[in-house]
């Protein structure tokens, strides 16, 4: 946040003018933006339509043979003529991105708009960007979903304060992204309070069985992840410690918390959540932190800090126990966990 990701964008989609320096382009921009960009609001989403393949410098006729494709993408069919200043943010957003899609550009910039829309809207205009740069278009996509980037983008540039940290292939971004200065096997707020009125994070760690702490562990190894946190004041509803554990693409593995908790008098208190050995695969894992308080109806989120903390399981391959056989190629999965089997004979 804050990286200049979206002020790039409009720069480059020629909203904003630089302060120094220049771009080039090679071909025609489309651009889909923060709501509101783009979108005259007086105008019906028939108007808009015919506006935004004027600015791009396509004919009436060529918009015309896109209209209906673009309104069936939509689903607004119904609104086409309705001023879009009576939109919903949903349904401006849908509209949006079927313009910015469908219309003759050989650039198409996307940011971060497609959080407005519902999760079946997402997963489709994910599958249109996918065939719109398989077709050869550009496609400049700017997110925080490392599920959606990692499943279109073929490379990654990382930016932190206007400045380039990283530009590679997505996988190696994606886990430079998560292996933040943050993200280690101990977590300390350093220049702000994590939390609210009624709960503060103090601290997290990961640790070895002897309280060491520690950032790698081999696959037969159990360990403990950890968490000091402090009840600013008595609660009349429980507050329950949770840990999220993830992959290097942004892919939940799985989310953990007790399975009966007491805990509501003031004071400062660790939760430790064990990790049994031969449960997690050779990966890179990251841990959010949060608290959650449950009431009767409904709850609320006291902190969730994403990637405070970040392990490595190793696989030494050099011990039996792990039920490898003579397979010494990678086990695939988020998880591998060593289960309980039986096997008899029946005939």
């Amino acid at each position: 946040n804050g990286a200049g990701k979206s002020t790039l964008l409009k720069v480059l989609s020629r909203i904003t003018e630089p302060t120094s320096g220049r771009f080039v382009m090679n071909g025609r921009v489309s651009s889909l933006l923060e709501v509101g960009t783009g979108f005259h609001p007086e105008l019906t989403g028939r108007e808009n339509i015919y506006l935004n393949g004027t600015i791009l410098g396509m004919t009436r006729k060529e918009v015309k043979q896109k209209f209906d494709e673009i309104v069936d993408f939509s689903g607004v069919e119904k609104f086409i003529d309705t001023p879009v200043k009576h939109y919903s943010s949903g349904m401006y957003v849908r509209l949006a991105f079927a313009v910015a899609a469908h219309l003759e550009s050989e650039i198409l910039i996307i940011d971060e708009v497609l959080a407005v829309g519902d999760a079946e809207f997402q997963k489709k205009c994910l599958g249109k960007m996918d065939s719109v740069a398989k077709e050869g278009r550009t496609v400049l996509f700017v997110s925080h979903n490392m599920g959606a980037v990692n499943s279109l983008c073929s490379n990654c540039i990382l930016l932190n304060n206007g400045n380039i940290v990283t530009n590679n292939k997505t996988a190696d971004v994606i886990l430079k992204y998560y292996s933040n200065e943050n993200s280690t096997a101990f977590f300390e707020p350093k220049t702000k309070k994590i939390g609210d009125s009624n709960i503060e994070l103090i601290s997290g760690w990961v640790e070895n069985l002897d309280g060491k702490i520690q950032n790698s562990f081999n696959f037969n190894e159990s360990f403990n992840v950890c968490m000091k946190y402090k009840i600013l004041t008595e609660q009349l509803s429980i507050p329950v410690p949770n840990f999220h554990f993830y992959y290097t693409d942004g892919s939940y593995a799985f989310v953990s918390q007790p399975a009966s908790e007491k805990v509501k008098e003031k004071g400062i208190y660790i939760a430790k959540c064990n990790i049994p050995k031969f449960f997690l695969n050779n990966k890179t894992y990251f841990v959010g932190l949060a608290i959650t308080t449950y009431h009767e109806v409904g709850y609320d989120v006291n902190f969730w800090e994403q990637n405070a903390l970040s392990f490595i399981i190793k696989d030494e391959m050099n011990y039996s126990e792990i039920n490898r056989y003579n397979y010494h190629s990678e086990i695939p999965g988020v998880i591998r966990p060593l289960l309980n089997w039986k096997t008899e004979k029946i005939s």
